[in-house]
């Protein structure tokens, strides 16, 4: 016949961290300065908010991300490697990029431009329709260029002759 163990003598799981202090830890992280080895992947994955495996992905899709590595094969990231990051990270998450689409822009516009224009707005391939609201909430003061207008009136009357065929 086998003992259990009482309740008081078995291993319990860690309480995990509140978010807040996570939180706390993830902005000092951010303000920290870069030491002048750089930084290992999983500080700068905490500084770019994204996981370690995500940044290991993404040298692989974007040609162009080429973080330093140590004799011992260790990756780390300097001030431009973190700016190319967030620069892709806002562009897939923040701006709906695909990632074969955010290669394509990035080639488009280049790579400093794009750093520099943080705040730039999306190619006009990208826009599927112009009374859609902007995502981040604010409207764009600058009315859609000509080829662009173009386009969408193209894609417009596309979907209309649609709705048309599936009402009958």
């Amino acid at each position: 016949m086998t003992r259990n163990k009482p309740i008081s003598k078995r291993k319990r799981a860690k309480p995990a961290k509140p978010v807040k202090q996570i939180a706390r830890a993830r902005a000092a992280a951010r303000q920290a300065e870069i030491p002048e080895r750089g930084l290992k992947i999983g500080e700068a994955a905490v500084r770019i908010g994204v996981e370690t495996y995500v940044l290991r992905f993404w040298e692989t899709q974007f040609p162009f991300l080429k973080p330093k590595h140590s004799r011992t094969r260790h990756r780390f990231y300097h001030a431009r490697d973190l700016a190319v990051l967030s620069l892709i990270k806002r562009l897939l998450h923040q701006q709906g990029f695909t990632i074969a689409g955010a290669n394509k822009h990035i080639k488009e516009h280049g790579i400093d431009a794009l750093m520099i224009a943080k705040g730039a707005r999306p190619s006009p391939a990208r826009i599927a329709d112009s009374s859609a609201p902007p995502r981040n909430g604010s409207a764009d003061p600058r009315p859609p260029d000509a080829p662009t207008r173009r386009v969408l009136s193209e894609v417009r009357r596309d979907l209309e002759n649609l709705q048309r065929l599936l009402r009958g």
